[in-house]
C-alpha cells in the first residue's frame, strides 16, 4: 500500500476513513486530531497570558495513551508561555507493574524537561492495591477500589498544584465504551455528569467550584492508532495490562465494539457523535435537579455529598480486615 499523501509505503490503513498513511503523515494525522480537539473544546482560555499562565496537570500513568498525550502536548505547548505543563503519576502499590510504568514516566519527563510529581496510595491512603485485592472487604472488582482512590488523588493533587485543567489520556475506544455503558444502563444523569465533567467544550459546561475541570484531548484517536503512534515515535510507553484488571462488563462492551467496528467501520465515531449531543441535552435537563449541596468529608476534606466520602469509607473497610 502507498501513502495517499506522498506515495511512500503506508504503515496503516484506517478502514473508517479509507486513508492509507506513511509513518510521517500518520503521526501528523494523530497530532492534528489532538490539536483540533484542544481547539474545539476551548482548552486554552483566552485569559491565559505569559504573565498569568494556565497550569495543566496531565495524568501520566506510563501507558501508551498518557505517554502519547504528554508528548503531543509538550510538542504543542512546551514552549508556549501561556501554559505550564505538569505530569502527575499515581503509584497504586502493584508490585512490578507500576514500578516499570513509573520508569517510563521518568524517562519521558526527563527527556522533555517536564515537571513530574509522583504520589502513592501507601503514603496518602495507607493502603496498597496488592493488599486491597487480597483482602477485598467489599467483595468488589479491583478496578472498583482503584478507580475511587485514583480519582481522589488525581483531583486532590491537581488542586494542590493549583491546576486550571486536569488532562487525561482517554482514547476513542475508552470513551465509546463509556458511552455505550451509560446508554445500556439508561443512566441519563451519568451522561449529564460525563458532559459537564470532561466531555463537553468548556464554554458549554456547567462550572463547578468543587472539582478541577477535566479534558480528554486524545478522545478522537482509536486505541490501536495511539499504540502505533507510540511505537513509531519510539516513546517509552509501558504497554502491559494491569495484573488486577477485572472490569468484566467493560470487557464485554469492548469486545462488542471491536466486532461492530470490524463489520461497520466508523461505529465508534458515530457513537460518540450522537452521544455527545445526547449528553449535552441530558446535562441541560438534569443540572438543576441535582440540588444536593456538596460538603467536606469529615476525615480528609474532599468534596462529598455525605458525612464521609467514598474513598475514606473504603479505606476504613480495608483497615478493618
Amino acid at each position: 500500500m502507498e501513502c495517499d499523501k506522498c506515495g511512500r509505503d503506508a504503515v496503516m490503513h484506517a478502514a473508517y476513513s479509507g486513508a492509507h498513511l506513511c509513518d510521517e503523515h500518520f503521526r501528523a494525522s494523530v497530532e492534528k486530531r489532538v490539536r483540533r480537539r484542544v481547539r474545539e473544546d476551548g482548552l486554552l482560555s483566552p485569559d491565559a497570558t505569559p504573565d498569568d499562565p494556565e497550569t495543566w496537570v496531565i495524568g501520566l500513568s506510563g501507558g501508551k495513551d498518557s505517554v502519547v498525550l504528554t508528548h503531543i502536548l509538550d510538542e504543542t505547548f512546551g514552549r508556549d508561555p501561556r501554559v505550564e505543563l505538569v505530569a502527575l503519576s499515581i503509584h497504586e502499590g502493584i508490585e512490578g507493574y507500576r514500578d516499570e510504568s513509573l520508569d517510563a514516566c521518568r524517562e519521558l519527563t526527563e527527556s522533555l524537561d517536564l515537571r513530574h510529581e509522583v504520589v502513592s496510595y501507601a503514603d496518602e491512603l495507607g493502603v496498597q492495591m496488592d493488599d486491597v485485592v487480597e483482602k477485598d472487604p467489599e467483595n468488589m472488582a479491583a478496578c472498583a477500589y482503584c478507580g475511587v482512590f485514583r480519582r481522589d488523588l488525581l483531583e486532590s493533587y491537581a488542586e494542590e498544584l493549583e491546576a486550571d485543567k486536569l488532562l487525561m489520556g482517554h482514547n476513542l475506544d475508552d470513551e465509546a465504551q463509556t458511552a455505550l455503558m451509560n446508554f445500556f444502563e439508561g443512566d441519563l444523569k451519568q451522561m449529564a455528569k460525563h458532559f459537564d465533567a470532561s466531555l463537553g467544550p468548556f464554554d458549554r459546561r456547567a462550572e463547578s467550584a468543587h472539582f478541577v475541570p477535566r479534558a480528554k484531548p486524545l478522545r478522537d484517536v482509536p486505541e490501536k492508532e495511539v499504540a502505533l503512534y507510540a511505537h513509531l515515535s519510539d516513546l517509552p510507553a509501558h504497554i502491559t495490562e494491569c495484573p488486577h484488571a477485572s472490569e468484566a462488563y467493560r470487557g464485554e462492551i469492548q469486545q462488542l465494539l471491536l466486532e461492530m467496528e470490524e463489520q461497520h467501520p466508523g461505529t465508534r465515531h458515530s457513537i460518540m457523535a450522537g452521544y455527545e449531543e445526547l449528553a449535552e441535552l441530558a446535562a441541560q435537563r438534569y443540572r438543576d435537579d441535582d440540588t444536593r449541596d456538596l460538603g467536606e468529608c469529615e476525615r480528609c476534606g474532599s468534596s462529598t455529598g455525605g458525612r464521609i466520602c467514598r474513598k475514606c469509607r473504603l479505606v476504613e473497610s480495608i483497615e478493618a480486615v
